[in-house]
């Protein structure tokens, strides 16, 4: 089983993370003209794929993050930011508001990683790889995915590609986002729910990520025009309101 067929949104209900019961815990804006060394930090700089990742292709300017892929010299130098050491958690609603980038080979994602994913084959102990959001343009205009991988190694298991239709989500900022629950991951584009999954479930703590991609093959990269750039407005995370533990008014104190 391979890319499973884009398909519409599940209904036409438009969600939010606060009609879901949810409220900001973390976020970030990206204000300012650096990364923010509390909340990020260039991730895995060094060989990629066909890439290099480096520094020079993350930037923090007029309030967005911008992670390039460009030439330089006989390089490619792609920008990967990464939560690692600053924030991990476990369920909630992660969100960010991005502009994809604009040509095949190359893609934009947006992830939550496992630390622990190749230590086992349980998922439940050993974590997650949740793909919120990856732009194949090579699967066609308006198309985004989704993924969940888990088990690193020779076992290593997938949800296979979810494939999300919304007319219009190639150009311009659009919401992409997952709700990550013990039961469940729920993907959303600009609110719509589009697919939910009740396999490879991870009840660890895991940190998210924002990268630019290249694939392993030069083929897939001819029609590649650089400098291209994967620009994000905020992420944001939510976690359940807490219950209140008020006592009904018929009950005494």
């Amino acid at each position: 089983m391979g890319q499973r067929p884009a398909q519409n949104p599940i209904s036409q209900t438009r969600y939010t993370p606060a009609a879901l019961g949810y409220e900001l815990v973390w976020e970030d804006q990206f204000n300012g003209d650096t990364l923010d060394p509390k909340k990020w930090e260039v991730r895995g700089v060094g060989p990629r794929a066909l890439g290099f990742v480096s520094p020079e292709a993350v930037k923090v300017e007029g309030g967005f993050l911008k992670l390039s892929a460009l030439k330089q010299g006989d390089r490619i130098l792609i920008g990967a930011v990464g939560t690692q050491n600053h924030y991990m958690t476990k369920y909630g609603f992660f969100e960010c508001r991005a502009q994809l980038q604009k040509s095949p080979g190359v893609w934009a994602a947006f992830w939550i990683q496992s630390t622990e994913i190749s230590k086992g084959e349980d998922p439940a102990r050993y974590g997650a790889e949740i793909d919120i959001l990856e732009c194949f343009k090579k699967l066609g205009p308006d198309i985004v995915s989704h993924n969940v991988h888990w088990a690193y190694g020779p076992h290593q298991q997938s949800t296979h590609g979810m494939q999300s239709y919304l007319k219009g989500v190639s150009e311009g900022f659009h919401d992409f986002a997952v709700e990550w629950t013990p039961e469940k991951y729920v993907f959303f584009v600009d609110g719509y729910k589009f697919y939910e999954v009740t396999t490879g479930l991870s009840h660890i703590e895991e940190y998210m990520i924002l990268s630019m991609e290249i694939p392993s093959k030069a083929e897939e990269i001819k029609n590649t025009v650089f400098p291209d750039v994967f620009i994000v407005d905020y992420v944001k995370v939510y976690k359940k309101q807490k219950v209140s533990q008020a006592r009904p008014s018929n009950q005494p104190p």
